[in-house]
């Protein structure tokens, strides 16, 4: 079997970025690669694949998950969960998109007394 290669430090930083400012959102290490949980919620993993790409999956609403499915690559619907979708991370990803997808899969996982914390990428302060 091939071996996962490691997340790039890179790519961990830039997501960490986003995550780890979200209240209680706490990074770990996963069985393989790196995630982020709110709770025992998880709201983001990171992960090399045996095919050397990486990627991310997150959480989306039922109706953003069917839009995801109909763009097609770099978006696909992950094979555990009923609202899971990934998104393979590349020289092509747009990191701001990204971000905004992460802040919106916390607040899906999170309890709504963390959620009310949340400052939306793009909302005025």
């Amino acid at each position: 079997m091939a071996e996962r290669p490691e997340v790039p430090i890179e790519m961990v930083e830039r997501l960490r970025a986003t995550l780890g400012g979200l209240p209680s959102c706490v990074e770990e290490d996963a069985w393989v690669g790196v995630r982020w949980r709110v709770g025992t919620a998880t709201v983001a993993h990171v992960f090399g694949g045996e095919d050397e790409l990486f990627r991310i999956t997150f959480r989306a609403e039922a109706g953003e998950l069917m839009a995801f499915e109909q763009l097609g690559p770099p978006y696909f619907r992950a094979e555990w969960g009923d609202n899971v979708v990934g998104l393979v991370l590349d020289r092509h990803t747009d990191w701001d998109e990204l971000a905004e997808l992460l802040v919106d899969a916390y607040c899906l996982q999170a309890p709504a007394r963390l959620v009310a914390q949340v400052q939306r990428p793009g909302a005025e302060a």
